[in-house]
């Protein structure tokens, strides 16, 4: 069995696609997925499957979603070793001073690329930081500017609709679950 993580984008947010977890792992593991798990409210699924092609698995989970709970958002899918990359491949000390600096990681739906993405992703200068990684875009901010952070504007650009963020804390507790 592969293990996965699908993130949802937009899940229990604003009022919006509200899904109870409970729901999510049912209609999930219903669907013939194993030891399906959730973190938190936001649509951070790790489960197990014995297909190994991503566009099926993508498809069927959409559908599934799309059929179940009227929900018609992005879902990244990753594999395993691919969220592993993630957590290997960030910046070097990349969510080591969380007491300075915001860490949040953009997960990207292919087709976009993070050499693609990273153009349209807004820094302000001497706030913001950001990098390309695998399949991924790694986003640091200085605690103490949060409101002045471009990372605020990024719901108004057209590359957004293609990703879904994470905090680097719950990608770090995803990538803990996933792996036990």
């Amino acid at each position: 069995m592969l293990t996965y993580i699908a993130l949802l984008r937009g899940i229990n947010v604003g009022g919006k696609n509200i899904i109870k977890m409970a729901d999510l792992r049912d209609c999930l593991t219903s669907e013939g997925f194993g030891n399906v798990q959730t973190y938190i409210q936001s649509g951070n699924v790790i489960f197990q499957s014995d297909k190994d092609n991503k566009g099926t698995l993508l498809n069927k989970i959409q559908s599934t979603l799309r059929s179940t709970f009227d929900y018609h958002n992005p879902v990244v899918l990753i594999r395993f070793k691919e969220f592993e990359s993630i957590i290997s491949d960030a910046p070097s000390g990349f969510g080591e001073d969380p007491e300075n600096f915001k860490y949040d990681v953009l997960y990207l739906k292919p087709p976009l690329t993070a050499p693609k993405a990273i153009d349209e992703i807004p820094v302000r200068d001497n706030v913001d930081l950001a990098w390309e990684g695998p399949g991924v875009i790694y986003y640091r901010r200085i605690a103490e500017y949060l409101t002045k952070s471009m990372l605020n504007k990024l719901p108004g650009k057209p590359v957004y609709q293609q990703m879904t963020i994470r905090n680097w804390r719950t990608t770090n507790k995803i990538f803990e679950m996933a792996g036990n």
